[in-house]
């Protein structure tokens, strides 16, 4: 009995060891490295938006302004020769809605990743750029909420930068920025080539190539619009790959 006894209080005030968790763990990414690429094509492509709309006439907070409230690449250049034209806001904010409306379809492919808290959900929707959506859809899944949001912050935050150093310079002498329009071809060649890393097949990737070549071939006017029909009507009639059951 007193053995037991002893042994029984000994075991009591014995550590005991402590048991890992085994539960998911947020995957551990650099949200800079994954941002960098973008800065490469957003702070040259900033810096063309922010000249030109400052050689057009404008201030260059104005400039500034319109990548933190508008961003959205393509539609700001375009807004640069309609606002020069004395055209009302209504047909810019047309012409803005047309050349962003493949954006919708960006927002209806990633809304189960999307994260639930109200404000980083507009934000995302708010700042889903062609590039954006290109990293967010190669982070592994489990990503938290915090680093979705950052990559976006940041890739904004490039183009503004490069909006703002553009308008100083636009303000203050006449450089001329030719050739920093590659900077986009660029940007997509390593996003797309990103792509191919990270997707299970390679399928897209040769669907949009054959559908560009065929397009070039029969239209070389309408070639991106045929183009992206093609793709789009390829992912229609793809046929779905069934889920593989996993063990328990």
């Amino acid at each position: 009995m007193f053995g037991s006894a002893t042994h029984l209080n000994c075991s009591s005030f014995m550590p005991t060891a402590s048991v890992p968790s085994h539960g998911p763990q947020p995957p551990r990414i650099s949200v800079l490295s994954l941002s960098i690429p973008v800065a490469m094509g957003y702070v040259p492509l900033g810096m063309v938006f922010g000249f030109l709309f400052v050689q057009a006439g404008a201030s260059w907070w104005l400039a500034l302004l319109a990548s933190i409230v508008v961003f959205a690449g393509a539609a700001q250049f375009m807004m640069i020769p309609m606002l020069g034209l004395g055209l009302p806001v209504a047909s810019i904010a047309l012409a803005t809605l047309v050349v962003n409306l493949r954006h919708v379809f960006y927002g209806l492919s990633l809304l189960d990743r999307l994260p639930a808290q109200p404000w980083a959900r507009w934000y995302l929707v708010f700042a889903l750029t062609d590039e954006t959506y290109s990293v967010l859809t190669t982070l592994p899944p489990g990503t938290s909420t915090r680093q979705m949001v950052t990559v976006a912050l940041l890739n904004q935050g490039w183009w503004v930068l490069g909006t703002l150093l553009g308008a100083l310079i636009g303000t203050q002498a006449q450089v001329p920025l030719l050739g920093l329009d590659f900077a986009l071809a660029a940007l997509f060649a390593v996003l797309a080539v990103e792509q191919w890393r990270s997707a299970d097949t390679p399928a897209p990737l040769w669907v949009a190539v054959l559908s560009y070549a065929v397009a070039q071939a029969v239209a070389p006017q309408q070639a991106l619009l045929i183009a992206i029909g093609l793709s789009v009507l390829a992912g229609l009639v793809w046929p779905q790959r069934s889920p593989r059951e996993t063990a328990p």
